[in-house]
């Protein structure tokens, strides 16, 4: 396991607040232009960051048909998880949809069992619990339990494609295709996806594009460009677990952020929902930690 160094904690943690932030901004963005709009030219400002920092690290681009099939596939996944987290913005909060999108952190392992026949430990499955048990107060009111928040539903649905992105990422990282390289491939899909959808749906305006210029900068550059490159590089430095917990804070940062920007408040219930969440986050990360120590004790002694 790669040992943590101060840079590391740095780097995840300004990932962390840009992409807490950006909930923000998806939710100002959201005011002014659509959802397809919206994610179609957040991602293109993402290829266009990414472009340069692509060409710079791994000094040319890989077309072969293994890596285009691996970006293929991961940008139209990655293309659904956010597409539905950003029409959630239509009915809920950022704090509430950042923390319910954080619930990717359980769709992992339970998809590792269901379809990939991995064992888990039985402490990630406390967590899971402890995590349903926070999404239910943060989502459910239980004097009317069929008023159920459409926001709510699309950004858990939006948490199941992005565990799937996770899954897909680790497979294709394995057979060596660069990371960075396939984060350019998946924007690039999504990008192309999303700006279809976005004249077959909707009536993209250029005065309004305009007026959620400031939004869509953020979320674009930031968060898709900036931000996931200082995680690519952050996680050279930093153990997988300590990696796991920095970038969760996100949830966090949101909903702060959410409160200070866009004056967004919570009932103590959905407030005690969110810290259970984190806590189940935190939970389950230990436990993965914990159950790869046992599985691997020769690579863990060797860091």
């Amino acid at each position: 396991m790669r040992k943590t160094r101060p840079q590391g904690i740095v780097l995840l943690l300004i990932t962390a607040i840009v992409w807490g932030s950006s909930f923000v901004a998806q939710s100002i963005g959201m005011e002014k232009i659509d959802a397809f709009t919206f994610t179609g030219i957040r991602t293109m400002l993402g290829v266009i960051v990414l472009l340069p920092v692509s060409l710079l690290i791994n000094r040319s681009f890989d077309f072969s048909r293994k890596t285009l099939i691996a970006g293929l596939i991961l940008g139209l996944d990655f293309s659904l998880a956010q597409n539905f987290q950003q029409f959630a913005f239509y009915y809920s909060t950022s704090g509430k949809i950042a923390f319910i999108t954080a619930f990717y952190m359980f769709f992992v392992p339970l998809i590792s069992v269901i379809f990939l026949k991995k064992k888990v430990h039985l402490m990630v499955w406390g967590a899971i619990l402890l995590g349903l048990v926070g999404l239910f107060m943060l989502c459910i009111n239980p004097q009317d339990m069929t008023a159920i928040n459409p926001g709510d539903i699309l950004a858990l649905i939006c948490a199941v494609f992005f565990a799937v992105q996770i899954i897909l990422i680790d497979h294709f990282l394995s057979q060596g295709i660069s990371g960075v390289q396939l984060s350019l491939m998946e924007f690039a899909v999504a990008m192309v996806v999303s700006l279809v959808l976005m004249f077959i749906f909707e009536k993209p305006q250029t005065g309004s594009i305009m007026e959620a210029g400031p939004a869509l900068l953020y979320s674009g550059i930031m968060s898709c460009g900036i931000a996931y490159t200082f995680q690519i590089l952050g996680q050279k430095y930093t153990s997988p677990v300590v990696a796991s917990l920095l970038m969760c804070l996100e949830s966090v940062f949101a909903v702060i952020a959410g409160a200070l920007i866009l004056h967004e408040g919570m009932s103590f219930k959905e407030g005690l929902g969110c810290v259970l969440m984190f806590l189940a986050i935190i939970l389950s990360q230990l436990a993965e930690t914990l159950f790869a120590k046992k599985q691997n004790p020769e690579s863990v002694s060797a860091s």
